[in-house]
């Protein structure tokens, strides 16, 4: 698991990175609302240099799948 995108989640959602995995979602992390939903799209796209769409946007639904949506935009090490 990359190290740079669990400690975006882990600063966002103030938690420890040792709490977050790729299972990690707002269903099952109370800390993950819709704040924090914008703030990890913020912080991901300045910390990657990415510019996310609504659809990828609204496909964030879990660590995994910002993962996945980093590496089809070509963000290596995620």
């Amino acid at each position: 698991m990359s190290a740079r995108l669990t400690e975006v989640f882990a600063r966002v959602l103030k938690l420890p990175a040792e709490r977050l995995s790729d299972a990690t979602s707002p269903e099952n992390t109370a800390e993950w609302d819709s704040l924090a939903a914008m703030e990890l799209v913020s912080q991901i796209e300045e910390t990657f240099g990415v510019q996310l769409t609504t659809l990828e946007i609204m496909r964030m639904r879990s660590l995994a799948v910002a993962r996945e949506v980093l590496r089809a935009k070509g963000v290596p090490d995620v």
